[in-house]
């Protein structure tokens, strides 16, 4: 690990600690679900939110992108942690940790590439929500940090994985794009799109 990693770290995580309120909300923040539950909620509003039905069906196609995106995202982490495996900062450092105490490999972030590629695949077709996201991805990987459970690394290997994902499932869109709208149009007779 690289001393920058351990400064940054060190630096982010001093504050950890000091004060009860603050470290209750980056827990939550930082935290495995609520985050989570935002970006899902965030793509049923996409999926759901527009009645033109040209951009209904472009951003339900982009919503699926977007899922597939993080899918393969974390299947890209999954062949990486197969092989390589680094401690969580908290393992090798003298830091207050805010978590629980994660046993996978901290490199890279399996959460980081997951939100940042929905999020970037989300920007491919809607540059507000993608903004939004993006800015919600990067703070939560941040707040990582400050928590004790990643290096800086860690997060930064997390952003590239989710742009190769998702030029991934943007590609894999070009090649079944009937296909998508087959499914679409079969969630609609279901009533679900």
């Amino acid at each position: 690990m690289s001393q920058a990693d351990r400064a940054i770290v060190l630096w982010l995580n001093g504050g950890a600690g000091k004060s009860g309120p603050l470290d209750r909300i980056i827990e939550w923040l930082a935290g495995d679900y609520l985050i989570t539950a935002f970006l899902g909620l965030v793509l049923v509003l996409i999926w759901f939110g527009t009645r033109d039905q040209y951009n209904r069906m472009s951003y339900q196609i982009g919503v699926l992108v977007a899922l597939t995106s993080m899918a393969l995202a974390n299947l890209i982490v999954l062949i990486i942690n197969a092989y390589y495996f680094r401690d969580r900062p908290f393992v090798d450092l003298d830091i207050k940790l805010l978590f629980y105490e994660p046993t996978d490999s901290s490199m890279p972030s399996n959460s980081a590439a997951a939100f940042f590629g929905l999020a970037i695949a989300v920007f491919g077709f809607n540059r507000r929500f993608g903004i939004l996201l993006l800015s919600v991805a990067g703070v939560h990987g941040l707040l990582r940090i400050y928590a004790g459970v990643h290096f800086p690394s860690d997060i930064i290997a997390g952003v590239l994985i989710g742009l190769v994902s998702t030029f991934i499932a943007y590609r894999m869109r070009d090649l079944l794009g009937s296909i998508l709208k087959k499914v679409i149009e079969a969630a609609r007779f279901l009533c679900i799109a």
